[in-house]
């Protein structure tokens, strides 16, 4: 029995007593605002993997063409990856049965050693990018597209000290041997074992688009890959968002949105296109004479009167900005009252764009790059909120992207002896334990919030490593250069303490409340 029998079920068994057939009105079938509101109960992949191609395809346009669209997910790129992520190894010392000095060692040795590599080019098997760069690449990949996919690859390459490298593939590439319909093992792509977990990726050899590789002896083939090696080491990272349980694939950040996105692009297209227009178009030409009276005055024939007003007209001035059209005798000028642009423009597209901003997890002022209407509270809010959604998508991409590149990375370094690491595979965890440094918050008021800051350092509620972290910054490398400079002031015989003298608090507050502050 279906839904919709369920319900007329009940509608009989409450006898007409004026009983609700329905607890949740929600779902009632009869009301006139919900009766046709009747969507499909599918799985996860069901729902998106029919149309994943048309919303992956409708996103890069607007990607391309919008330039709100481009903002956005440039904001969310900068904001979360910035310039890359740091790695600031924390081995498990504890778990490892030594000492703090060793991990401190230890520590500064390996993040060397993946500086040599990440920094380099070399990381990449293309040898295009550094590891920043490919970690901004997957990450406005799978913005963009849902799926960011990268193949961790073995090549010895004269000149390198290591032949780990990362190869990013195009999701679209990720699919069915032969567009073959998706089935209880392979989905997208991607074989499932009974539990969900991927065991292999199977990835097309080129890119179904790239008409230039059109007569290549690799077009329409396809390449299983799968998921780990035989001893656990990992062969693809797949970065997507889940938001159901079996769902194989992910979808671009502005599904929800994009028809809003289309349509207010093709309204203000619209409305620019009328002010254009309303700006060359000053007045109308009025003249006495009817069409049978202008015929006869220029020889008696439609056709010749046709041909006739043409040459009369060639000689005027084409409608341009700031044109004098003369006129004929009999002819008077009549004003054009424009109605556009339209004068709830920019309520409407304000109103739109709060709706597009809340989909991408972006405060309006920051989608639009405006503050121009916003006061120091509403801002600090607002950056807060969005610190939220920065945070939580780089501790994703931390964990599912960076994290494995290191430990692949760090198998290597340890196996080639250039990292003492006893008993490695048995301690795998205790060894690769870190933690990744993005881009600062950056301060809406840097007086408050450094004497904020420190306030939580001195309450013993927060650390130095912790405050510097949400700068962008490491704080032994601050500390390490503080110490430098200091060393340095003395040696110049300049006083340090009458350097670091700060206004009260009480004077910053009064300049805040005074001269229009921040409030």
């Amino acid at each position: 029995m279906n839904r919709r029998q369920q319900l007329k079920h009940a509608r009989r068994q409450s006898g007409g007593l004026g009983i609700s057939a329905v607890s949740h009105q929600g779902a009632s079938l009869s009301s006139p605002q919900l009766a046709s509101w009747v969507p499909v109960t599918a799985s996860a992949d069901a729902d998106l993997l029919p149309e994943l191609g048309t919303l992956v395809g409708r996103s890069r346009d607007l990607v391309r063409n919008n330039g709100i669209a481009t903002a956005g997910v440039q904001t969310l790129v900068d904001n979360v990856v910035g310039v890359g992520l740091r790695l600031s190894a924390l081995p498990d010392w504890r778990s490892l049965g030594t000492t703090a000095e060793w991990a401190l060692e230890w520590q500064r040795q390996t993040e060397r050693l993946w500086r040599e590599w990440a920094d380099s080019t070399d990381c990449d098997a293309a040898r295009t990018l550094n590891f920043g760069g490919l970690t901004e690449l997957m990450f406005r990949s799978q913005i963009l597209n849902g799926d960011a996919l990268a193949l961790p690859l073995w090549l010895r390459r004269p000149g390198t000290r290591f032949a780990t490298c990362l190869q990013v593939v195009e999701s679209d590439r990720l699919s069915n041997p032969d567009n073959s319909m998706d089935g209880h093992g392979r989905r997208g792509g991607i074989e499932f074992d009974d539990y969900g977990a991927p065991l292999a990726y199977h990835i097309r050899k080129t890119h179904p688009g790239d008409y230039l590789m059109m007569g290549a002896g690799a077009v329409g083939q396809w390449q299983r890959i799968p998921a780990r090696t035989a001893w656990g080491r990992q062969r693809v990272i797949h970065l997507h968002d889940k938001e159901r349980t079996g769902q194989s694939r992910g979808k671009p950040v502005m599904s929800a949105v994009i028809q809003q996105f289309k349509m207010l692009d093709k309204y203000a297209g619209a409305e620019l296109d009328a002010a254009v227009i309303n700006a060359m178009m000053a007045a109308f030409i009025e003249t006495e004479m009817d069409s049978e009276t202008l015929i006869e005055l220029l020889g008696g024939s439609a056709d010749k009167a046709d041909l006739e007003m043409r040459k009369r007209n060639k000689g005027r001035p084409k409608l341009k900005s700031g044109s004098i059209i003369p006129l004929y005798p009999g002819e008077k000028m009549a004003p054009f009252m424009p109605a556009r642009p339209a004068a709830q423009f920019e309520a409407f597209t304000v109103a739109v764009m709060r709706h597009i901003a809340a989909s991408m997890g972006l405060p309006y002022e920051l989608l639009l790059k405006d503050f121009s209407k916003t006061n120091y509270s509403s801002a600090r809010a607002a950056l807060l909120e969005a610190w939220r959604t920065f945070r939580g998508r780089r501790d994703k991409l931390a964990s599912y992207w960076a994290q494995p590149c290191y430990e692949l990375w760090l198998e290597e370094a340890v196996n080639s002896g250039l990292i003492d690491a006893p008993d490695f595979y048995q301690n795998r965890a205790a060894y690769c334990r870190s933690k990744w440094i993005g881009p600062g918050r950056g301060w809406v008021d840097p007086v408050k919030e450094a004497q904020a800051s420190q306030i939580r350092m001195n309450a013993g509620i927060s650390t130095l490593e912790a405050e510097c972290a949400e700068q962008g910054a490491d704080w032994e490398e601050v500390l390490e250069q503080r110490a430098r400079e200091l060393a340095k002031m003395r040696e110049l015989g300049i006083d340090a303490a009458s350097l670091a003298a700060v206004a009260p608090l009480t004077f910053v507050e009064n300049q805040s409340t005074q001269g229009g502050g921040n409030d």
